[in-house]
């Protein structure tokens, strides 16, 4: 069974929205006020773009920093997993933990 929707007002770019979700309301909330913002920046940089324009430039900033997030992640999961094979090359063989590694 899923969880009770919660409806929640934002304003986004001035206009009120009510979002129906299964998220906390701060959650919510809190997305809607990072769009504004990044909607906002969009805005003042480029005061005569057309407001569904403007939104989509915002959608692809955002998507540039989830993009540019998974990557930092896969760099830092890739890292770790070099340290954790460089440690258990420290180990002797049989506290190895089936890491198998060719010196």
């Amino acid at each position: 069974m899923s969880q009770a929707k919660n409806a929640v007002k934002v304003t986004i770019g001035g206009e009120e929205y009510t979002v129906r979700s299964e998220l906390p309301p701060e959650y919510t909330r809190e997305v809607a006020a990072y769009l504004d913002a990044a909607l906002k920046r969009v805005r003042d940089s480029l005061p005569m773009v057309e407001t569904h324009k403007a939104a989509i430039l915002a959608a692809l900033a955002i998507t540039d920093e989830l993009f540019q997030a998974r990557r930092g992640d896969r760099q830092i999961a890739e890292r770790l997993t070099r340290m954790a094979d460089e440690f258990a090359r420290m180990l002797p063989p049989a506290k190895r933990g089936g890491r198998a590694t060719v010196s």
